[in-house]
């Protein structure tokens, strides 16, 4: 862990006596430096208010599902924290389900359902490469909406 992941949750704490002892966790979105720069970018800028992973990866990573509530440190590709974000709501939804309002809350590319499933079809196939998981409509993923509690 990135000493500034300690540093940005001790100041958050301060101002938060009951928070946990430890963020949820600490993560850079994506698979790579471009996207995960990218989608910190638009976290910053209010324009991303929302996540999509597959149950299966959180279970290939003995990772807990998302709970509202939860409190995570997000950073850059580097491990350096740059904000905390609250989960507020968590659908369980098959690939085919997602619709174009979540794909609009997601806050990237064109914001249209359609470059949602497809930047998301190619994500899930690199990430759930050499599984026996397959990636089609039937793929079930965390919907995840969260609010920007605190920038560095």
């Amino acid at each position: 862990m990135h000493p500034s992941v300690r540093k940005l949750w001790g100041q958050f704490r301060a101002g938060h006596p009951d928070a946990p002892e430890q963020p949820v966790a600490s993560f850079h979105f994506c698979d790579n430096r471009e996207d995960a720069d990218i989608c910190l970018q638009l976290v910053l800028a209010g324009q991303k208010r929302a996540t999509a992973a597959s149950v299966q990866e959180y279970e290939m990573c003995s990772d807990p599902l998302p709970q509202p509530g939860d409190l995570n440190v997000v950073t850059d590709f580097d491990g350096v924290a740059h904000a905390i974000i609250r989960t507020t709501s968590v659908e369980f939804k098959k690939f085919s389900e997602v619709g174009a309002e979540f794909a609009r809350a997601e806050g990237e590319g064109d914001l249209t359902l359609e470059w949602w499933r497809d930047a998301h079809r190619a994500y899930f196939t690199r990430v759930l490469a050499g599984t026996d998981i397959k990636v089609d409509d039937d793929l079930m993923i965390a919907c995840e909406h969260f609010e920007l509690v605190m920038v560095v």
